[in-house]
């Protein structure tokens, strides 16, 4: 008899992205291994990529842990990661506990992965020193999201903000153009590159082709939570064609 997972995920109302690469991984994972998943969403309110909007919309992340507790989900996904470290530094720590305090209230204990708190914990397991770094967000922003990965102990050689500023524009960004924008990053001495700070920017099919051109693992946020999530869950962390972090390697 199969075993079937719930994956929850709180999602920004303009992202389209985290509810196609998530589980279009864990579909891929279906093909050489037993388990099964299903997909369940809840909405937070943001069309613009402002801080602002960013906060406004974290406010609502509460009611949607509470929400998906009712559909008994086995692990929560909240997928957006600068509006976590538009919050602070170290934010991803606070918004965990207190989400998974809202699943507990609600009689359940869904453990909660933000995407901000995965990105570092898969740099983390990929021993990662030094890292490039591409984001869709404006410079302001892009800026903030480096500041909060350089907290965490990471150097950030280089990196690039596309200045997308309109949400659904940055899903309609498209993911081969990457390759080129990772050719203008400074790769010397880089452990490993971040294709897309970002999980409304497309990056998947192209997460191979940048490993083999330029010899360095690649790493994403949608690829990060996808790790997490599998530990959480207590399963292998394997998807094939999802970057090295997702090879079965670690």
């Amino acid at each position: 008899m199969q075993t079937y997972y719930r994956i929850g995920q709180i999602v920004p109302s303009s992202n389209t992205t985290m509810e196609t690469e998530i589980p279009a991984m864990l579909t891929a994972r279906q093909s050489i291994r037993p388990e099964r998943f299903t997909f369940h969403s809840s909405r937070m309110r943001m069309k613009k990529v402002v801080k602002e909007e960013l906060a406004a919309m974290d406010a609502e992340s509460d009611r949607c842990a509470v929400e998906l507790s009712d559909a008994r989900v086995d692990v929560l996904g909240y997928a957006c990661l600068v509006a976590i470290m538009a919050m602070g530094l170290g934010y991803h720590r606070q918004s965990e506990t207190r989400l998974t305090g809202r699943t507990i209230e609600e009689g359940t204990n869904i453990p909660v992965v933000t995407s901000a708190g995965a990105l570092i914990e898969g740099l983390k397991v990929m021993k990662a020193k030094k890292i490039a770094v591409v984001a869709p967000y404006m410079k302001p922003l892009t800026e903030l999201v480096v500041d909060y990965i350089r907290e965490e102990g990471f150097e950030v050689v280089d990196w690039r903000a596309l200045e997308i500023p309109d949400n659904l524009d940055v899903a309609r960004h498209d993911p081969e153009n990457l390759p080129a924008i990772v050719q203008t990053l400074d790769l010397t001495d880089v452990d490993v590159i971040v294709l897309s700070a970002c999980v409304q920017m497309p990056s998947l099919p192209v997460i191979a082709k940048v490993e083999a051109m330029t010899g360095k693992p690649v790493l994403t946020a949608a690829v990060a939570t996808t790790y997490c999530m599998l530990k959480k869950l207590g399963l292998e962390a394997v998807v094939p064609g999802a970057g090295a972090l997702l090879s079965g390697a670690y």
